[in-house]
C-alpha cells in the first residue's frame, strides 16, 4: 500500500507538470518555430542533466539499456516536444488538451506491448471508441478544413509520448527514474547541440519577453527533466498500465491553466468531450 501511495503521489505531481506543456508551448509559438521550441527545451534540459550525472558519479548504462534509452528518446525528446509545438501553432491549448486525453490509453497499449501483456478485446474496443470521440470533437470544433494539421500533429505527439513513457517506465525498473531521463538527454546531447546551433537565431532569442523566457525554462527544467524524474519512478513503482491512467487528470489541469495564463474561453463541449474520454479511460483500465 505504501509503494502504491508513493507511485500515485509522484504520478500526480508529474501530471501536474505535464499539464502545463500546452499553455507554456502556446506562449512561444508566436516567436519560435516548432522545431526551435522542441529542440531548445531538450537541449537546455540536457545541459542541466550533465552535471547531475557527473557530480553523483553515475555508472554508464549497459548496451541493452542504451538501446532502450534511444527508443525512449525518439518519443519524448524529438517526437512529442516538436509535434506539440507544431500543433499549438494551429490550436488553442484547451482544445489540444482534449486531443492529448488519448495519452493514458496509448501509454497503456504501448506498455502492454513492451511488457508482453495482452489486453482483452473489450480494452481494444474502448481504445478505438476513444479515438473516434476525440476525432469527432476535433471536427466539431474546427470543421473539416481546420482539423488537419493541428489535430493530427497532437495525435501523433500522443503516440510518440505514449511509446516514450512506456519505454522509460520499463527501463526505470532497472535504473532509478531520474537517471533514465538524464541519460536519455545526455546521450542525445551531441545531436541536440548540432540541431540547436542550426536553429539558433540571435534576433529571435533576444526578442523573447519575460513570459516567453519563463515558459521555455519551465519546459526545459520542469517539463523535460524534473517531471520525468517523478513520472518514471511512478511508472516503475505502480506499473505502466495502472499509473498511466493518472493522465486522465491532465486535460482538466491543462484547461484550467489555459484559462488562467492564456485567457482562453472554455465551452461546454470541451468539458463534455473531456468527460467522455475520461470515462472511456476508466473503462479501459477496468477492462
Amino acid at each position: 500500500m505504501q509503494k502504491e501511495t508513493e507511485a500515485y503521489s509522484l504520478g500526480i505531481l508529474a501530471v501536474a507538470a505535464f499539464a502545463m506543456t500546452l499553455p507554456a508551448t502556446k506562449l512561444l509559438t508566436d516567436s519560435l518555430s516548432a522545431f526551435q521550441i522542441g529542440i531548445f527545451r531538450c537541449l537546455l534540459a540536457a545541459f542541466a542533466a550533465v552535471p547531475l550525472l557527473l557530480v553523483l558519479r553515475v555508472t554508464m548504462p549497459n548496451k541493452a539499456q542504451l538501446k532502450q534509452l534511444f527508443k525512449m528518446s525518439v518519443g519524448i525528446i524529438y517526437g512529442f516536444p516538436i509535434l506539440t509545438a507544431f500543433g499549438m501553432q494551429y490550436l488553442p491549448a484547451s482544445h489540444g488538451s482534449v486531443i492529448l486525453a488519448t495519452l493514458p490509453i496509448i501509454t497503456a497499449i504501448a506498455g502492454s506491448l513492451i511488457t508482453n501483456t495482452r489486453p482483452s478485446n473489450t480494452f481494444w474496443c474502448i481504445c478505438v471508441t476513444g479515438l473516434f470521440v476525440v476525432s469527432g470533437f476535433s471536427v466539431y470544433q474546427n470543421g473539416l478544413n481546420g482539423v488537419y494539421w493541428g489535430d493530427l500533429a497532437l495525435l501523433a505527439a500522443a503516440f510518440f509520448a505514449g511509446y516514450g513513457y512506456a519505454c522509460g517506465g520499463s527501463l526505470s525498473q532497472e535504473l532509478p527514474g531520474w537517471q533514465v531521463m538524464c541519460w536519455a538527454l545526455v546521450i542525445n546531447l551531441p545531436i541536440l547541440l548540432c540541431l540547436g546551433l542550426l536553429l539558433y537565431d540571435h534576433s529571435q532569442i533576444v526578442a523573447l519577453d519575460a513570459k516567453q523566457i519563463n515558459a521555455l525554462l519551465f519546459l526545459a527544467f520542469v517539463n523535460s527533466l524534473l517531471g520525468f524524474f517523478a513520472w518514471n519512478k511512478a511508472l516503475a513503482l505502480g506499473g505502466i498500465q495502472k499509473v498511466s491512467q493518472l493522465q486522465l487528470l491532465q486535460p482538466f489541469m491543462t484547461i484550467f491553466f489555459a484559462a488562467i495564463f492564456l485567457g482562453e474561453h472554455i465551452d461546454f463541449y470541451t468539458y463534455m468531450s473531456c468527460s467522455i474520454v475520461i470515462v472511456l479511460v476508466w473503462a479501459a483500465k477496468r477492462a
